[in-house]
């Protein structure tokens, strides 16, 4: 379960991170609630997966899924670069990740 808790913290953090760009500065309410309530959501379920899965791994999971995810709808939602070299980054992230999953030792 700490592995479903760990994406649904990672997926929150891409809630987060795109919202703050919807903020205006914490001037606009809603983006601002819906900004922090993401943060509030996904730092609980980070905790929720430490308890089982090393810190450094569920940290590293956590970051390079919101920056794969961050990144990806940066290109999707503000219109960024989607040069190759830009992809190819995100592409090695991705293998990060997964070797990260797969060589954790932990299987819960």
């Amino acid at each position: 379960m700490a592995w479903v808790y760990l994406i649904i913290a990672a997926l929150f953090e891409c809630g987060w991170a795109i919202g703050l760009k919807y903020t205006d500065g914490f001037t606009k309410v809603w983006p601002s609630a819906f900004t922090i309530v993401a943060m509030v959501v996904s730092f609980h379920f980070l905790s929720l997966a430490m308890k089982t899965i090393p810190v450094g791994t569920a940290y590293a999971i956590w970051t390079g899924i919101g920056t794969v995810g961050v990144a990806i709808l940066g290109m999707v939602l503000f219109g960024e670069s989607k040069d190759i070299l830009r992809i190819l980054c995100i592409v090695l992230i991705i293998a990060g990740v997964v070797g990260l999953k797969v060589f954790s030792g932990h299987s819960a």
